[in-house]
């Protein structure tokens, strides 16, 4: 074991091509953080920058359609670009199911993993283990299933057996919670209601994700997920009760913790919405620590526009006499240019930045 952990080729061969991902080293009771996993000082996570008062607002979800609720809605995204919310209609025992059904999934045999390998899956729509050693010479401490919506018949074919159910029955009950946060997002910028004509553009391309961070030997060393903002139109995210999900705060150094609140979801901007808002809505960046004596899982869904989409400051906002911001982007090249580099704070959005 110890020639596995000190040899950087064997180590990407066991950890990427051999589909062990970083459970399996995890599942090796490791003592030392291999170096392919270490980060350099600047990329390490602060603890002292952590405001311990500070929290994200909480919004009732109960209801939906009182004016102080859609108020707080979008004063949460225009000011935090990060909100909790609660009784929003999704049942506690089915967001059980699906974490349950995530640590199934990464509890299968490695060969049964491996069908889905990013790397030499031929399935685009299902992927397993999404490193980029060729863009991050420094891997984070985390194994990673993606699976794009583009079908219930799809899914049930496609989607690994121990979760296909789950994260289906999931995504149709979150839909109308998606369709309604996201109505009343584009109200506040002129838009009137989400219908056939914009309902593409915002949330055509539909992702679910699961995150698996295994316990890390030092954690103070690794990174469970890098500093980012999401390029989705909106996110919404169920998190396990572990905790490591911190927000930087808006114009600072600081971070916020966000706290698992049972049955609650965590909504954010993306990048796309805050390009199509103008800059009024904020895609924030985040990250997400490594953990020395848990296990952590998280469920995210990504909206996006669809690939073959141009994003921009949208015409009702323009309309109202506002210097655009942002450039016309195809979003299939945002997307590439995101995964063409590390992770790097909110970068990419000067991709499309207006000149």
């Amino acid at each position: 074991m110890e020639h596995l952990l000190t040899n950087m080729h064997k180590l990407k061969t066991f950890v990427i091509d051999e589909g062990h991902g970083v459970k399996g080293l995890s599942d090796l009771n490791i003592k030392t953080l291999p170096e392919l996993f270490i980060q350099p000082l600047e990329k390490r996570f602060d603890i002292s920058k952590v405001l311990p008062d500070e929290f994200i607002p909480i919004i009732d979800m109960s209801n939906p359609e009182d004016p102080e609720v859609m108020k707080s809605i979008c004063d949460a995204a225009e000011n935090h670009g990060f909100f909790q919310i609660v009784n929003h209609g999704i049942p506690l025992s089915m967001m059980e199911d699906v974490k349950d059904a995530a640590h199934k999934f990464f509890a299968l045999p490695v060969e049964e993993k491996k069908k889905h390998l990013f790397k030499d899956g031929t399935v685009k729509n299902v992927e397993y283990l999404t490193f980029r050693p060729e863009v991050d010479k420094v891997l984070e401490w985390r194994d990673q299933l993606g699976c794009v919506y583009v079908s219930d018949a799809e899914a049930m074919e496609l989607w690994p057996h121990v979760c296909r159910h789950q994260f289906l029955e999931y995504m149709k009950k979150s839909d109308s919670l998606i369709k309604r946060l996201l109505q009343v997002l584009i109200h506040e910028l002129g838009i009137p209601k989400l219908d056939e004509t914009n309902q593409p553009f915002l949330m055509g391309l539909r992702r679910i994700s699961v995150n698996y961070y295994p316990v890390c030997p030092n954690p103070e060393l690794a990174t469970g997920v890098g500093s980012h903002s999401d390029f989705s139109t909106i996110t919404v995210l169920l998190q396990d009760e572990v905790g490591g999900l911190y927000v930087k705060k808006f114009e600072s150094d600081n971070w916020v913790h966000v706290p698992p609140i049972k049955g609650s979801l965590t909504v954010n901007i993306g990048d796309a919405l805050q390009i199509m808002s103008n800059g009024r809505y904020k895609s924030v960046e985040h990250r997400v620590v490594a953990n020395g004596n848990y296990d952590r899982i998280s469920v995210p869904i990504f909206l996006n526009p669809r690939p073959c989409d141009v994003i921009g400051p949208l015409p009702q906002v323009i309309m109202r006499g506002e210097k655009a911001l942002y450039k016309q982007v195809q979003y299939s090249d945002y997307i590439n240019y995101f995964f063409s580099k590390s992770f790097n704070g909110k970068d990419t959005i000067y991709f499309a930045k207006e000149m």
